[in-house]
């Protein structure tokens, strides 16, 4: 499977299982905020009703006697009658509109969580990728050493044949490209497993084989200032964002907890038909309006009062650090980048020379005015500055990860940063 980031990204939005539960926990609190609603809104519903009844009127405290000498039946019935009925039921307090505005604040803030739990998505899988990346990178720099490696025993076996150079010259020689081979063996092992942590952060099998189609890019691309930065992620932070609407949202909690001290409103009717038999009804209806004020019970608002006070107490403070968090990360993906930026110059030029050195040893290797030793740390030194380059290659990309998402523009940003973008 030949496999782009941005390919990668998307696969790993659509099956990673943090992506998965934070889009669970947005549907549920949307639920939530719906149950809500429905609980303000009147409610209308029909019933049809079928009586068989027999009353004993005594039980009811109508006995012979307590209407003077009329005599009253013990008991009357059985009697039968029907009813259709529509039925309308409606309760209003500003405690339930403060509770919709609450639960619509929370489902906003889940909203805000899965952006950022996308936003994690995205630089898990980019940092992998570029990891893996990192990884061929490796492979292909210590396939050639050992090429180069393997060059350099047979021209010494082969001046060992001729008499021109002593024994111990070829068999340094020998063990420098056993070690080669022995590192390239390591890093192969070391590319598979980062290819099987890529195919299960993305949702293929671990033993799905991947062609990466892109390289990592040595250029140091234009970043916008620290301070465009700081301003970027305090409008677009999703994380930061769910802070300031869940502080919201505990406000609303508040101010509902306090509404309990106010009346509130009930009305319900009914319009339908009633009759002794399907055939003979009378239309009938009945309609009230009440209001509810509380008196005393037994201190249940004031509770939930000190309980919501407390909650929105608690938003302040994670708000205000959450502001400092997101600034904090800022500054330190910025010192990241310029220590990558530095650190790539320099592995440039690092990676020339000790070329231009292998080169040297080995052309005077050739004319016999130097020994293996010569060569052998020539090709270490050549060795060591490509995996300090590759090294720097993947620390510079992911500070620019870093920085994306230290702005809050990491899902933007990502799918195109190795086309120069």
């Amino acid at each position: 499977m030949t496999l782009t980031i941005a390919d990668a990204i998307q696969r790993g939005l659509r099956f990673n299982l943090g992506s998965i539960t934070a889009n669970s926990s947005l549907k549920q609190l949307r639920g939530e905020r719906l149950a809500v609603l429905s609980g303000m809104l009147p409610h209308i519903y029909g019933t049809v009703t079928v009586v068989g009844q027999k009353l004993d009127l005594q039980t009811l405290g109508l006995a012979t006697g307590i209407f003077g000498p009329t005599p009253v039946p013990v008991t009357i019935g059985p009697f039968h009658y029907y009813s259709a009925l529509a039925n309308f039921d409606e309760n209003v307090s500003m405690t339930s509109v403060y509770n919709l505005r609450q639960s619509k604040a929370s489902a906003d803030a889940a909203e805000m969580s899965a952006r950022d739990a996308r936003e994690l998505v995205v630089l898990a899988v980019a940092g992998t990728y570029l990891n893996v990346l990192a990884a061929k990178a490796n492979v292909v720099s210590e396939e050639a050493q050992v090429k180069q490696a393997e060059a350099t025993f047979r021209l010494s076996d082969d001046q060992v044949r001729a008499g021109t150079i002593p024994v111990i010259d070829r068999n340094r020689n020998v063990v420098e490209f056993h070690t080669e081979q022995q590192r390239l063996s390591s890093l192969r092992g070391d590319l598979t497993k980062q290819m099987m942590q890529l195919d299960r952060l993305i949702g293929l099998p671990v033993d799905q084989q991947l062609s990466l189609s892109e390289q990592l890019l040595p250029q140091v691309m234009r970043a916008p200032t620290i301070d465009e930065a700081l301003k970027a992620a305090a409008e677009t932070r999703p994380d930061l964002q769910a802070a300031r609407i869940q502080l919201q949202a505990a406000k609303d909690a508040l101010r509902a907890s306090k509404a309990e001290y106010l009346p509130s409103l009930g009305v319900n009717g009914m319009y339908g038909v009633q009759g002794v038999n399907p055939n003979k009804g009378a239309s009938v209806f009945q309609a009230s309006a009440s209001v509810h004020i509380p008196i005393f019970e037994g201190g249940r608002a004031k509770a939930d009062v000190a309980q919501a006070d407390s909650a929105v107490s608690q938003r302040q403070a994670e708000y205000a650090d959450q502001k400092g968090v997101v600034e904090l990360e800022v500054r330190e993906a910025y010192v990241d980048l310029q220590v990558a930026t530095d650190q790539i110059a320099t592995a440039t030029d690092n990676r020339a020379v000790a070329a231009e050195t292998l080169n040297q040893s080995l052309d005077r290797f050739r004319a016999g005015v130097t020994n293996s030793v010569e060569v052998v740390q020539s090709e270490e030194t050549v060795a060591s500055a490509e995996r300090d380059y590759i090294s720097s290659l993947l620390i510079l990309n992911l500070a620019r990860i870093s920085v994306a998402r230290a702005s809050g523009q990491a899902e933007l940003f990502t799918p195109n940063m190795l086309k120069g973008n």
